[in-house]
């Protein structure tokens, strides 16, 4: 199972509203969501240039 990391994130108050509508939207939470977006734009990173490498420990 992969481990989890907390960490703060700022956002301003209409982004962080403008998230938290369109998580509702999707029947998500506003962390679901973000984690969402991340990985989507993750993938789309490594369509362009490659699969990052991750190490194992």
């Amino acid at each position: 199972m992969p481990v989890s990391y907390n960490f703060p994130l700022r956002l301003d108050d209409d982004l962080r509203e403008k998230l938290r509508y369109i998580a509702e939207k999707n029947s998500r939470s506003l962390n679901k969501e973000i984690e969402f977006l991340v990985k989507k734009h993750v993938e789309a990173y490594e369509k362009e240039h490659g699969a990052i490498a991750v190490p194992k420990e």
